[in-house]
């Protein structure tokens, strides 16, 4: 089945400048697409047959099957007769009031630039009618609906998103799988019958651009022949030039390996780093998918998460933050609240975080709070500081050698300001004296620094 596939892909197209081999030395040394860095942030969704429980986590089924974690395990004495299976969730995902233009349209008041859909989790059930799932995805089970298609043509038709899926390379409890696992990984049943065909199918039908890949199950990438895999993505297929990829291929790649990395969920290191990267991180502290279980200390405020964007961002990477939706196809009133809010944020400090660079320092030396981006062509420094200072004035210790007369703009702030002292100790700026319904923003604010020679 594969070798048939393999034969009905496009052919090589002639005339291209790079073509990559399947090694790890030719495939990191593909330019990331320049879209990538420019747009900043991101919005993940995690949705599957696990949003049917909506308890504990995505992680439901290990967690209540193989861990046998004691809450999940009273969970299901609780709520579900004897003998319920987690295949017997597939039913009840049924997505009936889903609405991908309203989604469309919560995802784009968000300010985010692109969004990742999981179509595929470790429970295995897809989100398309996967040929390679028989039974197990949502054009067959649930939903009847082929709703990463929805999602896709909403997202293109009506918004300026780039559209992303995560896919995880392995499945808990799939026979083949842990067949393979039961040898060790010389076996490669499940990849060659399962995964690759799953990855090539998604490409071909949804051209994604960005494939988020996870869930290595412990085998290394050449048991997932991740690397043959990549080539053919970044050489022969319909989204070469624009896809965007991650580092979770195989053991031993993450951090290492791939387009940009993620070295670890909600990694955020607070310094500059050499390599793309991106900071993914959910709404919810304690899970990726919907629980109807949260208590309101469980999620981020706006505040936390405009601090992650403006750190993240600082250092040189990309913020992804995760939405659960729920089994029926709603993004919880928490969720859309915390896009549009961020939303609200970015309408007046965008620029300062789209298209920027990290600066020479990402955080100030004297202020905690005070995080910077740099526009070099613009020659503009932003200073981005998340209290504001009740004192009148406040103190910057890194700007020490901007030269030539600099202007000072608080963002969203039409009257003029001034600095008070720019030399070796750094720079002091009078802010205006606010009523909070004044100031032009909340949860954060920017300085915009301009030279002029």
């Amino acid at each position: 089945m594969l070798l048939l596939l393999l034969f009905l892909l496009p052919s090589p197209q002639p005339g291209r400048s790079a073509r990559y081999d399947p090694t790890w030395e030719s495939l990191d040394s593909r330019p990331l697409p320049p879209w990538f860095d420019e747009v900043k942030f991101g919005i993940f969704i995690h949705w599957g047959v696990f949003s049917v429980p909506g308890f504990g986590s995505e992680w439901f089924w290990w967690y209540w099957q193989k861990e046998k974690i004691p809450s999940y395990v009273k969970f299901m004495e609780t709520n579900y007769p004897p003998g319920f299976s987690y295949e017997d969730f597939g039913p009840l995902f049924t997505a009936e009031s889903f609405d991908a233009n309203q989604w469309a349209d919560i995802l784009k008041a968000s300010g985010a630039k692109y969004v990742v859909l999981t179509s595929k989790h470790h429970e295995g059930f897809t989100l398309w009618g996967s040929r390679y799932s028989w039974n197990w995805n949502a054009v067959n089970v649930g939903p009847k609906r082929d709703l990463v298609a929805e999602l896709a043509t909403s997202i293109r038709n009506s918004t300026e998103l780039h559209f992303g899926l995560y896919h995880s390379l392995f499945e808990w409890f799939n026979p083949l799988f842990l067949y393979d696992a039961s040898n060790v990984f010389t076996t490669r049943q499940f990849p060659t019958a399962k995964s690759l065909p799953e990855l090539y199918e998604i490409v071909m039908k949804y051209q994604p651009e960005i494939l988020w890949s996870d869930g290595d199950g412990n085998a290394p990438d050449t048991y997932w022949n991740s690397t043959g895999f990549l080539a053919w993505l970044y050489n022969d297929s319909p989204v070469r030039d624009t896809v965007v990829t991650n580092d979770r291929w195989g053991l031993g790649s993450i951090c290492k390996h791939g387009g940009y990395y993620t070295c670890s969920d909600r990694y955020n290191p607070g310094y500059l780093l050499p390599h793309k990267w991106e900071n993914c991180m959910t709404i919810d502290k304690q899970s990726w998918g919907y629980r109807r279980n949260t208590r309101l200390s469980d999620y981020f405020t706006i505040e936390e998460l405009v601090k992650q964007l403006v750190e993240t961002v600082s250092c040189g990477g990309n913020l992804l933050m995760n939405i659960g939706p729920t089994h029926d196809g709603r993004i919880d009133l928490i969720f859309q609240e915390r896009l549009r809010q961020m939303g609200v944020w970015l309408e007046v400090n965008g620029e300062a975080i789209y298209g920027t660079k990290p600066w020479r320092t990402q955080n100030d030396t004297v202020t905690p709070g005070v995080w910077y981006t740099f526009k070099p062509k613009e020659d503009t420094v932003y200073a981005i500081f998340l209290n504001w200072p009740i004192s009148g004035t406040l103190i910057l210790g890194a700007p020490k050698t901007i030269v030539g007369e600099t202007q000072v703009k608080l963002i969203g702030y039409e009257g003029q300001l001034k600095w008070v002292s720019l030399g070796e100790e750094g720079m002091t700026v009078a802010v205006p004296q606010l009523t909070p319904d004044q100031l032009p923003c909340q949860w954060g604010w920017t300085l915009q620094l301009t030279t002029v020679n």
